[in-house]
């Protein structure tokens, strides 16, 4: 049996991986805090701890709970109280590092140069998979694939809500055990904690009723990958301020300067939202994933999207940018917080769009996604304005990590770098 009284302190590291400490309910001080280490932001997705890092065995931290993200997590026979924490310098400041922060950071710039806040959305897709990690499961869209996830889905979607998170779909997908849950919107960091959260209720619930949940970008590279698709709109105060009606497209010369923005870095972006040796795989043509830098309207295939209005909805309200070039192998709030940055750098220049993609893909021409990460890489290191972005230290961190793990799939084709990356996520 697991004690009721457990608290869980966690961070979502730069691989994505939710860490943490456990203590008694009762000692947890929301002022101090519990002890953490500079080094384990240099684990990577296979639990190695990368060397040379920044940090070595020197220095200490502090992580701050957010009394606010306070959730109820689900483990067998019990359950435990999970927040969500910055990670702090001794003093309390926070630390540079810390991706928490980091989001923190993008959305004080975006209230401060530009008196806007994000309000977002994620989608998370993931498969249930066998002993084996081959997908399990009928039915794309159907309700005998609904009843195929039974009874871990209903325990999932009770886990989900007793954990406070607002979910608005949960459908079987297209792919082969595959199901997708979408969240409510919320404000950009509650957004991200919600996000982090998500994943790891529903893994553990999978465990708990003998299966397995996995939202690896891609279970095989000629499957159906796993995405992770960012809906945001921009908002002033209480009033939305994406939409106009009189714009192109519907969108307001706000909207259409953060996509200029995103459309701007979009390779630089890529390497902290779809950071797998696996993940540049999904983003090919005609995978229905992000096929190149654009905005299309109702386009599945567009780095940004603009999706269709729901019939009897406030337009202002339900208009959005749906970034679709991201996966469960990054972090949540340096997602946001790097598509917070290029949308700001968009609003700084001035910049607007050119066109938006109104067909298909086949109808035009459009600067292609890095094919690799390597290429990702090197494409946010000769992005001078998305540098300035992060510490170098986090950058440095962030970079060596996935370095680290390419060394470790060296010797893998692609399907087993898709299972090694699957077993993890």
């Amino acid at each position: 049996m697991t004690d009721p009284s457990l608290a869980f302190v966690a961070i979502n590291d730069l691989a994505a991986i939710t860490r943490g400490r456990a203590l008694p309910l009762k000692d947890l001080n929301p002022v101090s805090g519990v002890g953490w280490v500079p080094a384990n932001l240099a684990i990577n997705a296979f639990g190695d701890l990368i060397k040379p890092n920044p940090f070595g065995a020197l220095g200490d931290l502090r992580l701050i709970p957010d009394m606010n993200t306070e959730a109820t997590f689900p483990l067998p026979g019990g359950s435990a109280q999970i927040f969500l924490a910055t990670q702090s310098l001794p003093d309390g400041t926070p630390w540079e590092c810390c991706p928490r922060a980091a989001l923190a950071t993008a959305t004080a710039r975006l209230e401060r140069d530009h008196g806007l806040q994000v309000v977002a959305a994620f989608e998370h897709e993931f498969a249930l998979v066998d002993g084996a990690g081959e997908p399990e499961g009928a039915g794309a869209f159907t309700i005998a694939g609904l009843a195929d996830g039974e009874p871990f889905g209903s325990a999932a979607r009770q886990a989900l809500t007793d954990a406070g998170i607002d979910w608005e779909n949960w459908l079987p997908e297209f792919g082969l055990g595959q199901f997708e849950v979408t969240l409510k919107p919320l404000p950009a960091m509650r957004a991200a904690d919600a996000a982090v959260l998500t994943r790891d209720i529903v893994r553990s619930v999978a465990r708990m009723h003998g299966r397995r949940a996995t939202f690896a970008p891609l279970l095989h590279p000629d499957a159906v990958g796993n995405g992770v698709h960012v809906h945001l709109s921009l908002w002033q105060g209480e009033t939305p301020v994406s939409y106009d009606p009189q714009g192109p497209q519907g969108m307001s010369t706000v909207a259409s300067a953060a996509c200029a923005g995103i459309l701007a870095h979009a390779p630089a972006l890529i390497m902290w939202t779809a950071p797998s040796h696996v993940s540049a795989l999904r983003l090919l043509p005609h995978r229905w994933s992000a096929a190149g830098a654009f905005v299309g309207l109702q386009n599945r295939e567009a780095l940004v999207r603009l999706p269709a209005l729901p019939f009897g909805s406030d337009p202002a309200r339900s208009f959005n940018l749906e970034y679709r070039a991201a996966d469960a192998t990054a972090n949540p709030y340096l997602v946001l917080a790097v598509l917070i940055h290029s949308m700001c750098d968009g609003f700084d220049r001035g910049l607007s769009l050119d066109s938006v993609l109104t067909g298909s893909i086949d109808d035009s021409t459009f600067p292609p996604l890095p094919k690799t990460l390597a290429e990702a890489i090197q494409a946010f290191l000769d992005d001078e304005i998305a540098r300035a972005w992060f510490a170098p230290d986090l950058v440095e961190t962030a970079i060596t990590i996935r370095r680290g793990e390419a060394e470790t799939i060296s010797a893998l084709d692609a399907a087993a770098r898709c299972r090694a990356y699957a077993s993890v996520y």
